[in-house]
């Protein structure tokens, strides 16, 4: 089956991207620094804006606007994960099939990712909402404040989200 992509130049996208078999791996000390670089070096050369971002320890999803006259992605995925793969090569140990051996996966990333381009405003507060609420969901935290890597925090200094955005009251009084 062949996996085609929707690309529209000048575009925000959001994006999914996970770890190979879902190894909590990307919030660790060494790996997160890297992944970092990794995305800064790769927009220098092939620009993108990054309007929201979380990075969770199996999964990061974050929104890409995308240069006016540029939807090519799919290859700056691909250059973000060939760079932390690279440089966390300690990470790259486990057991591959033979097909994955011959394709030269990496057992850091899934080979693929979800990307969904964004239709309007509706869809983009949706999408930026999914984003930080996310931590919470998975339940690494009780309120999307207090977890570290992610753009709410930005978004809570602009005035977009209240500080109380998105978690559940760690105060709450049961009497």
């Amino acid at each position: 089956m062949q996996y085609r992509r929707f690309y529209r130049q000048g575009s925000l996208y959001f994006f999914t991207v996970v770890t190979y078999q879902r190894r909590p791996i990307l919030t660790h000390p060494d790996v997160m620094p890297v992944l970092k670089t990794a995305l800064k070096t790769v927009r220098q050369k092939y620009p993108f804006k990054t309007e929201a971002l979380v990075i969770l320890p199996d999964h990061l999803h974050t929104i890409w606007q995308m240069p006016e006259n540029d939807a090519d992605f799919s290859t700056r995925w691909n250059q973000i994960k060939r760079y932390v793969s690279h440089h966390c090569k300690h990470y790259d140990n486990l057991a591959k099939t033979a097909n994955e051996v011959k394709k030269r996966q990496s057992s850091i990333w899934q080979q693929r990712f979800w990307e969904h381009c964004i239709r309007n405003d509706e869809d983009f507060a949706n999408c930026m909402d999914y984003i930080h609420f996310n931590p919470v969901k998975h339940g690494y935290v009780q309120a999307a404040k207090d977890w570290p890597f992610s753009t709410f925090h930005k978004y809570v200094k602009q005035g977009v989200y209240p500080e109380d955005w998105g978690g559940v009251s760690r105060d709450f009084d049961y009497e």
